[in-house]
Protein backbone atom coordinates (compact mmCIF):
# COMPACT_ATOMS: atom_id res chain seq x y z
CA UNK A 1 0.00 0.00 0.00
CA UNK A 2 1.16 3.60 -0.52
CA UNK A 3 2.77 5.46 2.37
CA UNK A 4 0.35 7.17 4.76
CA UNK A 5 2.24 10.49 4.45
CA UNK A 6 1.68 12.92 1.59
CA UNK A 7 5.01 12.73 -0.24
CA UNK A 8 6.61 14.47 -3.22
CA UNK A 9 10.08 13.83 -4.60
CA UNK A 10 10.83 16.64 -7.06
CA UNK A 11 13.94 16.07 -9.18
CA UNK A 12 16.30 17.06 -11.94
CA UNK A 13 17.29 13.46 -12.62
CA UNK A 14 16.24 9.84 -12.37
CA UNK A 15 17.66 8.18 -15.50
CA UNK A 16 20.96 6.82 -16.76
CA UNK A 17 22.06 5.06 -19.92
CA UNK A 18 21.50 1.33 -19.68
CA UNK A 19 23.77 -1.60 -20.41
CA UNK A 20 21.15 -3.69 -22.24
CA UNK A 21 18.42 -1.07 -22.48
CA UNK A 22 18.49 2.53 -23.60
CA UNK A 23 17.44 3.78 -20.17
CA UNK A 24 17.80 2.53 -16.63
CA UNK A 25 16.10 3.97 -13.57
CA UNK A 26 18.70 5.71 -11.46
CA UNK A 27 18.83 6.39 -7.73
CA UNK A 28 16.14 9.08 -7.59
CA UNK A 29 13.44 6.82 -9.07
CA UNK A 30 14.49 4.02 -6.73
CA UNK A 31 14.30 6.47 -3.83
CA UNK A 32 10.74 7.42 -4.79
CA UNK A 33 9.85 3.73 -4.54
CA UNK A 34 11.65 3.47 -1.19
CA UNK A 35 9.67 6.46 0.10
CA UNK A 36 6.44 4.68 -0.87
CA UNK A 37 7.16 1.83 1.53
CA UNK A 38 6.45 -0.81 -1.11
CA UNK A 39 8.06 -3.98 0.22
CA UNK A 40 7.56 -7.69 -0.28
CA UNK A 41 6.21 -7.33 -3.81
CA UNK A 42 6.99 -5.59 -7.08
CA UNK A 43 6.43 -1.84 -6.68
CA UNK A 44 3.77 -0.27 -8.88
CA UNK A 45 4.93 2.84 -10.76
CA UNK A 46 2.82 4.86 -13.19
CA UNK A 47 4.85 6.77 -15.78
CA UNK A 48 3.40 9.81 -17.58
CA UNK A 49 5.01 11.32 -20.67
CA UNK A 50 2.38 14.03 -21.16
CA UNK A 51 4.91 16.87 -21.20
CA UNK A 52 6.48 15.45 -24.37
CA UNK A 53 3.24 14.39 -26.05
CA UNK A 54 3.41 10.74 -24.91
CA UNK A 55 6.06 9.57 -27.39
CA UNK A 56 5.66 5.84 -27.89
CA UNK A 57 9.38 5.19 -27.74
CA UNK A 58 9.48 6.68 -24.23
CA UNK A 59 6.71 4.35 -23.09
CA UNK A 60 8.63 1.38 -24.46
CA UNK A 61 11.89 2.45 -22.81
CA UNK A 62 10.08 3.07 -19.51
CA UNK A 63 8.62 -0.45 -19.58
CA UNK A 64 12.05 -1.93 -20.32
CA UNK A 65 13.70 0.13 -17.57
CA UNK A 66 11.02 -1.01 -15.13
CA UNK A 67 11.60 -4.63 -16.08
CA UNK A 68 15.31 -4.28 -15.34
CA UNK A 69 14.58 -2.54 -12.01
CA UNK A 70 11.97 -5.10 -10.93
CA UNK A 71 9.07 -2.61 -10.99
CA UNK A 72 5.61 -3.02 -12.48
CA UNK A 73 5.36 -0.02 -14.80
CA UNK A 74 2.02 1.32 -16.00
CA UNK A 75 2.34 3.81 -18.85
CA UNK A 76 -0.41 6.45 -18.71
CA UNK A 77 -0.90 8.17 -22.07
CA UNK A 78 -3.31 10.99 -22.84
CA UNK A 79 -2.40 11.28 -26.57
CA UNK A 80 -4.27 10.71 -28.81
CA UNK A 81 -6.74 9.66 -26.11
CA UNK A 82 -6.34 8.21 -22.60
CA UNK A 83 -5.13 4.63 -22.78
CA UNK A 84 -7.04 3.68 -19.61
CA UNK A 85 -10.77 3.91 -18.94
CA UNK A 86 -10.23 5.28 -15.41
CA UNK A 87 -7.03 7.31 -15.18
CA UNK A 88 -7.75 8.63 -11.64
CA UNK A 89 -8.29 5.05 -10.50
CA UNK A 90 -5.04 3.93 -12.11
CA UNK A 91 -3.15 6.70 -10.30
CA UNK A 92 -4.67 5.75 -6.95
CA UNK A 93 -3.56 2.14 -7.44
CA UNK A 94 0.15 3.05 -7.69
CA UNK A 95 2.97 3.29 -5.18
CA UNK A 96 4.65 6.03 -7.24
CA UNK A 97 3.53 8.38 -10.00
CA UNK A 98 6.55 9.46 -12.06
CA UNK A 99 6.12 12.36 -14.52
CA UNK A 100 8.64 12.80 -17.31
CA UNK A 101 10.06 16.10 -18.57
CA UNK A 102 9.17 18.32 -21.51
CA UNK A 103 6.82 21.31 -21.61
CA UNK A 104 5.31 21.99 -18.20
CA UNK A 105 2.90 24.56 -19.70
CA UNK A 106 1.54 21.99 -22.14
CA UNK A 107 1.50 19.32 -19.43
CA UNK A 108 -0.69 21.45 -17.18
CA UNK A 109 -3.01 22.40 -20.03
CA UNK A 110 -3.56 18.77 -21.06
CA UNK A 111 -4.05 17.65 -17.46
CA UNK A 112 -6.69 20.36 -17.09
CA UNK A 113 -8.51 19.18 -20.22
CA UNK A 114 -8.67 15.71 -18.65
CA UNK A 115 -9.46 17.07 -15.15
CA UNK A 116 -6.39 15.46 -13.60
CA UNK A 117 -5.66 18.17 -11.01
CA UNK A 118 -8.12 16.66 -8.53
CA UNK A 119 -6.92 13.17 -9.46
CA UNK A 120 -3.30 14.04 -8.66
CA UNK A 121 -4.32 15.68 -5.39
CA UNK A 122 -6.38 12.63 -4.46
CA UNK A 123 -3.42 10.34 -5.16
CA UNK A 124 -1.13 12.58 -3.07
CA UNK A 125 -3.61 12.67 -0.18
CA UNK A 126 -3.98 8.88 -0.37
CA UNK A 127 -0.21 8.45 0.10
CA UNK A 128 0.91 7.74 -3.46
CA UNK A 129 4.39 9.25 -3.88
CA UNK A 130 4.32 11.94 -6.57
CA UNK A 131 7.62 12.39 -8.37
CA UNK A 132 9.22 13.29 -11.67
CA UNK A 133 11.92 15.17 -13.49
CA UNK A 134 12.05 18.73 -14.86
CA UNK A 135 8.47 19.52 -15.99
CA UNK A 136 7.53 16.52 -13.84
CA UNK A 137 9.09 18.35 -10.90
CA UNK A 138 7.77 21.88 -11.49
CA UNK A 139 4.16 20.69 -11.86
CA UNK A 140 3.74 19.89 -8.14
CA UNK A 141 4.57 23.48 -7.11
CA UNK A 142 2.86 26.83 -7.60
CA UNK A 143 5.12 27.32 -10.60
CA UNK A 144 8.69 27.82 -11.67
CA UNK A 145 10.87 28.67 -14.66
CA UNK A 146 10.30 27.06 -18.03
CA UNK A 147 11.30 27.09 -21.69
CA UNK A 148 7.78 25.95 -22.61
CA UNK A 149 7.18 29.22 -24.49
CA UNK A 150 10.51 29.49 -26.29
CA UNK A 151 14.28 29.51 -25.73
CA UNK A 152 14.10 32.45 -23.31
CA UNK A 153 13.05 31.21 -19.89
CA UNK A 154 9.77 32.52 -18.50
CA UNK A 155 7.70 31.99 -15.40
CA UNK A 156 4.87 29.52 -15.21
CA UNK A 157 2.53 30.20 -12.28
CA UNK A 158 -0.38 27.79 -12.66
CA UNK A 159 1.15 24.64 -11.21
CA UNK A 160 -0.88 22.18 -9.17
CA UNK A 161 0.13 23.99 -5.99
CA UNK A 162 0.44 20.90 -3.81
CA UNK A 163 3.65 22.53 -2.58
CA UNK A 164 3.38 26.26 -1.68
CA UNK A 165 6.69 27.19 -3.33
CA UNK A 166 8.12 27.55 -6.83
CA UNK A 167 10.68 25.22 -8.38
CA UNK A 168 13.86 25.67 -10.38
CA UNK A 169 15.31 22.69 -12.27
CA UNK A 170 18.62 22.04 -14.07
CA UNK A 171 20.14 24.74 -11.89
CA UNK A 172 23.74 23.89 -12.73
CA UNK A 173 23.52 22.69 -16.32
CA UNK A 174 21.63 25.51 -18.08
CA UNK A 175 23.26 28.92 -17.70
CA UNK A 176 20.04 30.97 -17.70
CA UNK A 177 18.31 29.01 -14.94
CA UNK A 178 19.93 30.60 -11.87
CA UNK A 179 19.73 34.27 -12.95
CA UNK A 180 16.14 33.82 -14.12
CA UNK A 181 15.06 32.31 -10.82
CA UNK A 182 16.81 35.06 -8.90
CA UNK A 183 15.19 37.79 -11.01
CA UNK A 184 11.70 36.33 -10.74
CA UNK A 185 11.98 35.87 -6.98
CA UNK A 186 13.39 39.38 -6.55
CA UNK A 187 10.50 41.02 -8.44
CA UNK A 188 7.85 38.90 -6.69
CA UNK A 189 6.75 36.91 -9.75
CA UNK A 190 7.76 33.70 -7.97
CA UNK A 191 7.54 32.98 -4.24
CA UNK A 192 10.26 31.16 -2.29
CA UNK A 193 11.82 28.86 -4.89
CA UNK A 194 13.43 25.47 -4.31
CA UNK A 195 16.02 24.48 -6.94
CA UNK A 196 17.95 21.37 -7.90
CA UNK A 197 21.15 20.71 -9.79
CA UNK A 198 21.01 17.82 -12.24
CA UNK A 199 20.92 14.52 -10.34
CA UNK A 200 19.36 16.04 -7.21
CA UNK A 201 15.89 15.66 -5.70
CA UNK A 202 13.91 17.33 -2.92
CA UNK A 203 11.79 15.26 -0.53
CA UNK A 204 8.61 16.75 0.95
CA UNK A 205 6.39 15.23 3.61
CA UNK A 206 3.16 17.15 3.43
CA UNK A 207 4.37 20.60 2.42
CA UNK A 208 7.57 20.49 4.48
CA UNK A 209 10.93 20.17 2.73
CA UNK A 210 12.63 17.46 4.76
CA UNK A 211 15.70 16.44 2.74
CA UNK A 212 17.76 16.88 -0.40
CA UNK A 213 19.09 13.70 -2.00
CA UNK A 214 21.40 13.04 -4.95
CA UNK A 215 22.20 10.19 -7.32
CA UNK A 216 25.53 11.78 -8.34
CA UNK A 217 28.36 13.42 -6.41
CA UNK A 218 29.18 17.09 -6.07
CA UNK A 219 25.71 18.54 -6.69
CA UNK A 220 23.49 20.80 -4.61
CA UNK A 221 19.98 22.04 -3.89
CA UNK A 222 19.06 25.64 -3.15
CA UNK A 223 16.37 27.71 -1.44
CA UNK A 224 15.97 31.17 -3.00
CA UNK A 225 14.01 33.79 -1.06
CA UNK A 226 13.27 37.48 -1.53
CA UNK A 227 15.16 39.76 0.84
CA UNK A 228 15.30 43.59 0.89
CA UNK A 229 14.54 43.98 -2.84
CA UNK A 230 17.13 41.31 -3.59
CA UNK A 231 17.42 37.58 -3.05
CA UNK A 232 19.06 35.20 -0.61
CA UNK A 233 20.23 31.80 -1.87
CA UNK A 234 20.89 29.03 0.65
CA UNK A 235 22.64 25.88 -0.52
CA UNK A 236 21.46 22.53 0.83
CA UNK A 237 23.91 19.63 0.81
CA UNK A 238 22.16 16.49 -0.48
CA UNK A 239 22.48 13.05 1.01
CA UNK A 240 24.11 10.72 -1.52
CA UNK A 241 21.83 7.87 -2.50
CA UNK A 242 23.20 4.38 -3.19
CA UNK A 243 23.64 3.51 -6.84
CA UNK A 244 21.06 0.87 -7.80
Amino acid sequence: MPTDARTVLATSGGYRWGARTRLELNGLVHHAVELSGAHGRRPRVAVLGTASGDPKDFGYHALEAGRVAGFDITVVDLFPMPNHDDVPGVLLDQDVVWVNGGSVANLLAVWDVHDLRPAMRAAWEAGVVLSGVSAGSICWYLGGTTDSFGPELRAVTNGLGLLPFANGVHYDSEAARRPTVRRLVADGTLPETHCTDDGVGLVYRGTELVEAVAEVDGKGAYVVTREDEGVREERLEPRRLPTP
